[in-house]
This record gives C-alpha cells, structure tokens and sequence, in this order.
C-alpha cells in the first residue's frame, strides 16, 4: 500500500473531538519537474494523471477516495459554498467550501496565498478557504464563517488556524497595495513593515487574515508558521517566479469529521 503523504497540522484543531486536517507539503506524490511531487492543483499545466493520482493519496489520509476530496476552482473570490454531496466533474467557481457531514473533505488549495481551514466541531461543521490577498481584503474570512453559521456553527466555539503561506518577510509588494488596502480597509496600513527601499512594503498576509477572522468572531485563530516562499518543502509562485520555472505546484490544506 503506497503509504500517506506527509503533512504538518494544527495543535488546537487536532485536539478537536471528530475532526481530521492536514496540511499536505509537496512532498509524497508523484509529479516531475517543477510539480515534484504532491501537486493537487487541476489548474496546473502538469500531467492530470498525476495530478489525480495525488488527489488520491491525499484523501488516503482520511481513509476516502479522491472524489470525496472538495476543492473549488478558485477564483480569488470570498465566495463560498456548501456542499452535501461530492462535486463531480463541475467544480464550484468559490474559495471556500463548508461541509456538515462525515466522508466530504473541504479542501483550499495555495502556493503562497493563506489557506484556512475552521472547524466548530460541536455543531460538526468544518470548512476551508483560500485567501490571497485579494480575497481577504473581499472578506473571505467574514464570508467562510458566515457560511458556518449558516449551517448551525457558532463563531465564539469556532477554530481556525491558517496553513503554510507566504510570510512577511517573503512577501514584497509596491505601494498601490498599501493603497488599495487603505482604500478598501481604513487602518490596515498597520500589516506593512517597510520595505528594501521607499517604493517597497512588506505585507503580513496571515496576520491580515488572522485580524479579518477576529473581526468574524473568531477568536481562537492562529498561523501555524510556515512560510512557503522560504521552505522548499512548500510550493511557492513567487519562489517560482524568480526562478524562472514557468509554472508551479499547488498544495492542499484540508478537514474532514470523522
């Protein structure tokens, strides 16, 4: 039996009675080149064999088949859905999705943009959203745990922790981002440490989300703390990107009740 891939995992979601995440890594699967190894993302230019083949053994992890495994064709939206029944074919343009059922899997996929994943476990009601920072300046955060309560959740027993993403000190942008934040979120100038020259900030994209999940009601959230662009175990565009490698992997954040 070709065994599991390797993830890391949230301390304060793991002690959740009838709940099971994981943050995949990149390793663990079977795609080459710049997709070696655990590339699920379907939007990639790698072999969709492989890609399938990922898919599959990351729901190993969970004891389910692949197509148990929800991802949605992320939009860098704060769009959300909940879903009952396995996708199919059709995925969902959202990026977020809300299960209240066991044998479904709610899974965000990321190279850099935040992952989240939220479980009120309770109410045994779990989702997960993909947050660039597009879709967290529109409210992902706010959007992912209105769906939860939605479905019966209550945000004061919600716990989010968000996964392997882009860092602070990783993640360089211009000053039009400093503006449209500014324009779209008076005060959030506060998550822009300057940067190598004038023209230059450094965004702190968990702890903007991690302040947008406190704004919902989310008290108990936290960033596991890996920085993607920094730990060659994670895919990362921006990584790929100054490397010129054309194209990159992404990897999966995902919860299940058991």
């Amino acid at each position: 039996m070709t065994p599991s891939p390797p993830c890391v995992t949230d301390p304060r979601l793991a002690a959740l009675s009838g709940v099971r995440h994981a943050f995949f890594t990149r390793e663990g699967g079977v795609s080459t080149g710049v997709y070696d190894s655990l590339n699920v993302g379907r939007g990639s230019h790698d072999d969709p064999k492989a890609v399938e083949e990922n898919r599959r053994r990351a729901a190993s992890l969970f004891g389910l088949e692949a197509d148990a495994l929800l991802t949605c064709h992320q939009v860098h939206s704060a769009l959300v859905v909940s879903a009952d029944a396995a996708f199919g074919q059709t995925r969902p343009a959202a990026d977020g999705v809300v299960v209240a059922r066991p044998g479904l899997i709610c899974g965000a996929l990321s190279a850099d943009c935040a992952p989240i994943l939220l479980a009120d476990a309770e109410a045994r009601i779990v989702a997960a959203a993909h947050a660039g920072w597009k879709g967290a300046l529109d409210g992902m955060a706010e959007s992912v745990v209105e769906a939860m309560i939605a479905r019966g959740a209550r945000r004061e027993r919600i716990v989010a922790a968000v996964g392997p993403c882009i860092a602070q000190a990783s993640y360089e942008v211009g000053l039009e981002y400093l503006d449209r934040f500014e324009a779209g979120d008076p005060g959030a100038s506060r998550w822009f440490a300057p940067g190598a020259h004038a023209q230059k900030r450094q965004f702190d994209l968990p702890g903007y989300v991690i302040s947008r999940l406190d704004r919902a009601g989310v008290a108990d959230a936290q960033w596991i703390g890996c920085d993607t662009c920094a730990d060659e175990r994670f895919f990362s565009n921006r990584r790929a990107f100054h490397r010129q490698e054309g194209d990159y992997g992404r990897l999966l954040s995902a919860i299940v009740l058991v």
